[in-house]
C-alpha cells in the first residue's frame, strides 16, 4: 500500500467523473494520506478555466486528516518543452505534473518528443512526466531517463495506461523503470483517476516496479515526508500545514 496518489482529475475537466469531496471519501476509504488533484491544463479543449487554478487557494489543506496538493497535469506544447502553466499559475500550484496530449501536441517522431519532453525538464518548473511509456509518443527512453535524473524530475509509471487508455504501455513503462533505476533518477506511481474508485490503485504500476527490482527509495509514494521533501528540494515553499506529516 502507497499513501500517496499524485495524479487525479476531478469534474472539472470535464471527461472525469468525481469532485474534491468524492476524493476525501476514497482516500479515508483506502488509507490515503495525500493526495493531489491534477486537472489538465487550460490548452487541452475539455479542461477547466486558468481560474480554477488560480482559486485553488482556497481549498483546505487537510481534510480529517488527508492532505490535500493543489496540482496541474500541464500539456507540454512544442519541442521547445513550454507547458500551459505559467506566470501567477505556477504561484498557486504544489504541483506540475506535464505530458503530451494528443489535441495540445499531435505524435510527430521519436527525436521531436524526446527534445520536447527533455526541454520541458530543463525548464525547470516541471517536478513529474506523466505517462512517458504512451506508445503514441515514442521517445529515446535512456535520454529522457539521464536527463530527468540531471534535473530532479521524476517520471510516472501510470496506472491507467494498463487499465483504461494508452494500450501497449507495458514493455515501455518497464524499460523506463529500468533506466531510470540505472541513471539514479526517481519515478512516481499515478493512479491517473478519474473517477474517485481508482484512488491509490497502483497494482500494476507497483508489479513494474518490482520486475525491474527499483528502489523503493526513489519511489516517491513511499510516505507523504518523501513527496515532499522532494517538493522542498526542488524549490517549493515549505507548506506549514504539512509538517507533520
Amino acid at each position: 500500500m502507497y499513501p500517496v496518489d499524485l495524479h487525479a482529475h476531478t469534474v472539472a475537466s470535464s471527461h472525469a467523473y468525481s469532485t474534491l469531496h468524492d476524493y476525501i471519501a476514497q482516500a479515508k476509504i483506502r488509507g490515503i494520506k495525500l493526495f493531489a488533484i491534477t486537472d489538465h491544463g487550460p490548452d487541452m479543449v475539455d479542461a477547466p478555466h486558468y481560474w480554477h487554478f488560480m482559486n485553488m487557494r482556497i481549498w483546505p489543506r487537510v481534510v480529517d486528516g488527508i492532505g490535500i496538493l493543489r496540482g496541474i497535469e500541464a500539456n507540454i506544447k512544442n519541442t521547445q518543452g513550454e507547458i500551459d502553466c505559467t506566470g501567477p499559475m505556477l504561484e498557486q500550484v504544489d504541483l506540475v505534473i506535464a505530458g503530451f496530449h494528443e489535441p495540445v501536441f499531435p505524435p510527430t517522431t521519436q527525436e521531436e518528443h524526446t527534445e520536447a519532453m527533455i526541454n520541458a525538464m530543463a525548464n525547470g518548473d516541471v517536478h513529474i512526466i506523466s505517462h512517458p511509456g504512451n506508445p503514441k509518443f515514442p521517445i529515446d527512453i535512456e535520454a529522457v531517463a539521464a536527463a530527468a535524473a540531471k534535473y530532479n524530475v521524476a517520471l510516472e509509471i501510470n496506472n491507467s495506461s494498463f487499465e483504461h487508455s494508452r494500450k501497449g504501455s507495458g514493455e515501455n513503462c518497464i524499460a523506463i523503470a529500468d533506466a531510470v533505476k540505472r541513471a539514479g533518477g526517481y519515478i512516481t506511481f499515478g493512479s491517473d483517476s478519474h473517477t474517485a474508485f481508482t484512488l491509490g490503485d497502483f497494482a500494476n504500476s507497483a508489479k513494474i516496479a518490482a520486475q525491474v527490482d527499483f528502489p523503493e527509495e526513489r519511489i516517491l509514494n513511499v510516505t507523504p515526508r518523501r513527496l515532499l521533501n522532494f517538493l522542498e528540494m526542488r524549490g517549493k515553499p515549505i507548506i506549514t500545514e504539512f509538517v507533520d506529516f
